[in-house]
């Protein structure tokens, strides 16, 4: 039996697909009830939201986006609508890129500001003749991409089933990066379809010629990579020497929150790839080139200090490490051909 929560999404959907003016008026009233709704209401209730995010024009699909990540930053299951709103917002920046390359060739001059400006026929007649009959869709993406840019970090952080259940990712990726010129948050966006799930990496440390397999998952950046390694591997039983880092720096950098203060850490090594390149903290583990399809992690001395300040680059999206298993000089003779000598890029 459908209940007065479900019934209130099922008017609100309803009214967005065909673009009711009672949208308007519904909008408010659903953000209003979901601050008293039980996670089991807002589950039963996301299917319908992701039909709406799916069908519903950007402008207002838009609104119901950031309504599902609000629900789900409360508990909601992530798929249902999650799904919906990273494969929406894929068709929305292409639209918004497609925007703001016509506005620049019309008049030589930036886009609107898509949170403080808003549509406008003023708008339709400048990019009618490069546009044509798209002029109003490509305007509605324009100043909806920021409800999908902030729903989809949500979405994209909290729900490794959602990440695991993208296509053509690279692709997302790439328009996400055009797109952060005109709004900075599809910079996270970027970095969040970049992130890698239950990824195998071998590690090896140059000069003892002994290595580890690990798997990860959920790892923002190189900073929170580089950590982990030191927590796993640094003065620990069959590992190498060193002071790992606190239990409670360890923790920020998988799930918990950051100890007050923000404590500042340091880098026990270069990271550095098959190739030799370094691999820099401020670049995500996608980044690593891999070597007969394994991604290579090679250990060297640190050239310099490096510190940076604990906690992780999205703090909703919890972290995996799992070593997996060490292995001995003598079983990687393999290996080592194929690992070039570390570049020193100064």
């Amino acid at each position: 039996m459908s209940t007065a929560f479900q019934r209130l999404c099922d008017e609100l959907v309803r009214a967005s697909l065909v673009e009711d003016r009672s949208f308007g008026d519904l909008l408010p009233r659903m953000m209003q009830a979901a601050q008293s709704a039980s996670t089991a209401e807002m589950d039963a209730a996301m299917p319908r939201l992701a039909e709406g995010i799916a069908g519903a024009p950007p402008n207002l699909g838009g609104w119901l986006a950031v309504l599902a990540g609000a629900w789900i930053e409360n508990g909601a299951d992530p798929v249902p609508a999650g799904r919906a709103v990273v494969e929406r917002l894929t068709d929305v920046t292409a639209s918004a890129l497609a925007f703001g390359e016509a506005w620049e060739e019309a008049t030589g001059g930036k886009p609107p500001g898509m949170e403080d400006a808003q549509p406008s026929q003023q708008i339709v007649d400048t990019l009618a003749p490069k546009l044509g009959d798209g002029t109003v869709a490509a305007m509605m993406a324009w100043f909806a991409l920021p409800q999908f840019a902030m729903a989809a970090c949500t979405v994209l952080s909290v729900s490794p089933a959602v990440r695991a259940g993208l296509t053509d990712r690279d692709f997302s990726a790439f328009a996400a990066g055009r797109a952060a010129g005109y709004h900075g948050q599809m910079e996270y966006v970027q970095g969040l379809l970049r992130v890698l799930d239950g990824e195998r990496l071998l590690v090896l440390d140059r000069e003892s010629r002994r290595g580890w397999t690990v798997t990860i998952g959920g790892i923002g950046d190189n900073f929170q990579l580089h950590t982990l390694l030191a927590g796993a591997l640094a003065g620990r039983p069959g590992g190498l020497p060193g002071t790992p880092p606190a239990p409670e720096i360890i923790a920020c950098f998988l799930d918990a929150d950051v100890p007050p203060g923000r404590p500042i850490i340091s880098s026990p090594w270069n990271l550095v790839d098959a190739h030799g390149e370094w691999i820099y903290n401020e670049g995500v583990p996608a980044d690593i080139p891999a070597v007969n399809g394994t991604r290579v992690v090679v250990l060297d001395p640190p050239s310099y200090e490096r510190t940076f300040p604990a906690g992780r680059r999205f703090p909703l999206m919890r972290a995996t490490f799992t070593l997996d298993g060490a292995h001995l000089p003598e079983d990687l003779a393999g290996w080592w051909p194929h690992i070039a000598p570390a570049r020193n890029p100064l």
